[in-house]
Parts: C-alpha cells; structure tokens; sequence
C-alpha cells in the first residue's frame, strides 16, 4: 500500500524528482552510465540516417535506451551490495557480476541490431 498522501498528482511529481535524482547520482558516481549514454547520443542522430524505416529507427535507439537501462540497474544493485560493506563475499560478487553480464549483453544486442540494419541497407 501506498504512503498517506502520496496519491495523484503528487505521487507523480515525487517520482519524477526521484528519478531525476538517480540520473544525477548515475551521471557523477558511474563512469560506465556516462560512457553509455554519450554513445547513445552520438549514435542517436545517426539511427534517423541509416533506418529507413521509422520501425527502424525505433529500435535502433531503443536497444541504446536499453543499454541504459540495463546499466541502471546494475549500478542500483552495486550500489545496494556496496552499502553493507566492503569485505568480499561469494553472493555479493555473483550478484555484481551477474549485472555486469546483463549489461554485456545489453551492448551484444546493440552490435546485433546495428549491424542487422546496416547489413540490410549496405550488404
């Protein structure tokens, strides 16, 4: 159940702030979120070049905006495992691991999809 008070319009505009509030901790603790998203910004221009389609143009930035996604909530799950200490253990690696792979394959999809629409237009 939801908190008193926090319905509607409210609840909206909090969301919002905390949203951006995660962009901003991504944009100055995460060096791999800042990485990601200039490549999405440079390489969205170029998808309204080489999708000829608007299907295609779509996806091509979609699978840039879910390599941000995914890095995201990799860095959330980071960020979760880092709080309770710095001692290594097994299940904390795994975890931090496995969002790391989560988001290698994230990026092997944008390989895939970009390279499947410029091998349609130029192959």
């Amino acid at each position: 159940m939801g908190k008193p008070g926090n319905t509607g319009i409210r609840r909206i505009i909090r969301a919002t702030q905390f949203s951006a509030q995660g962009f901003a901790h991504a944009w100055k603790y995460e060096a791999a979120f800042r990485q990601e998203l200039a490549l999405a910004v440079l390489l969205t221009p170029l998808a309204f070049w080489l999708g000829q389609t608007i299907v295609e143009q779509a996806l091509l930035i979609a699978v840039l905006l879910l390599v941000l996604i995914v890095e995201l909530l990799n860095s959330a799950v980071e960020a979760a495992i880092d709080r309770h200490g710095d001692e290594h253990h097994v299940l904390s690696g795994r975890a931090k691991d496995l969002g790391s792979a989560a988001v290698f394959v994230g990026l092997v999809v944008v390989v895939l999809v970009w390279g499947a629409v410029a091998w349609q237009r130029f192959g």
